[in-house]
């Protein structure tokens, strides 16, 4: 406990074992089966499924149990996106994260207890899934998408894809790809730093207003020869709030910023790699979520 009464958040932390990262190393990551290998579509409508049979009718219901949706980035805003896509009867899923759940996690993200602390989120969420969707396909991958990962992570090829990544890098080689492959992709910007979900919207990355990291999207594919005479082509879930610069807890006064994620020294996105850690809410990073899912729901369905 330090002088203010507040306990370290770092004694919660599970005990970290030192590992060969999963997209180093994990047999099958690069043999990836192909959408004709994937168990059969159920053909039957589930009467867990009434009430959006009500909404999108029997045969956009039917459209859906067929429809594979890749989500990418499974943290405060993935994690709702894949629930949320799973109680809309997608029936088949790729849940795609290379991160495990850090204490940090918890105020956010659906799989993040203080049990689950050093656990992957993929897996963990995956099994979430399951239980609310039982005969879907459900694919959990702990993987850093990268261009040594692209290919096989957009395999088998999806028929949407959820872009919900916080690495900017690999954030934008995602988008190109999906545009240059003509895959449909819902892409979600800034959540952090946001108070009110009031000012969430969504548009064509062309349009967002006031969001930095979506100026900066747009900028970069720009360059590379997309949306230069107009749209993009690229749905964007924004927020036309201001960003709020963080405010500095009690325990960075005494000591600066200390991480205390699971295996962040072999981590590709550790906190401590990162320029400032903004403050995030999860009425706003899921009110950003559930507009992705309604992106992906009504451009499957048609409605």
């Amino acid at each position: 406990m330090n002088r203010h009464g507040a306990v370290p958040e770092a004694e919660f932390s599970a005990g970290r074992q030192r590992r060969v990262r999963p997209w180093e190393s994990a047999p099958g990551i690069h043999d990836r089966p192909q959408t004709a290998d994937l168990p059969p579509v159920t053909q039957r409508i589930h009467r867990r499924w009434d009430r959006f049979v009500r909404l999108v009718g029997d045969d956009g219901v039917q459209r859906l149990l067929g429809s594979h949706v890749a989500v990418f980035g499974l943290g405060g805003v993935g994690s709702y996106v894949a629930e949320s896509l799973a109680r809309s009867a997608i029936g088949r899923l790729s849940l795609i994260d290379f991160d495990d759940v850090c204490l940090t996690n918890v105020n956010r993200q659906l799989q993040a207890f203080p049990g689950t602390v050093g656990q992957s989120k993929a897996t963990l969420l995956a099994d979430r899934v399951r239980a609310i969707h039982p005969e879907a396909w459900v694919d959990p991958l702990q993987a850093f998408y990268d261009f040594n990962t692209s290919d096989a992570l957009l395999t088998p090829r999806p028929d949407f894809v959820v872009d919900a990544i916080d690495n900017v890098t690999s954030k934008l080689l995602l988008l190109q790809t999906c545009l240059e492959r003509n895959i449909p992709v819902v892409s979600v910007t800034g959540a952090g730093a946001r108070l009110d979900p009031t000012q969430v919207k969504v548009d064509d990355l062309s349009r967002t207003k006031v969001d930095p990291l979506a100026r900066v999207l747009r900028r970069e594919l720009n360059r590379r020869g997309f949306g230069m005479s107009g749209e993009i082509g690229i749905p964007v879930v924004f927020s036309e709030e201001d960003v709020r610069e963080p405010e500095v807890p009690q325990w960075d006064e005494e000591r600066g910023f200390h991480c205390i994620c699971p295996h962040k020294e072999d981590s590709p996105h550790a906190c401590e790699k990162r320029r400032v850690i903004y403050g995030t809410a999860s009425f706003v990073t899921a009110a950003f979520a559930m507009a992705a899912a309604s992106v992906v729901v009504r451009r499957l369905t048609g409605r």
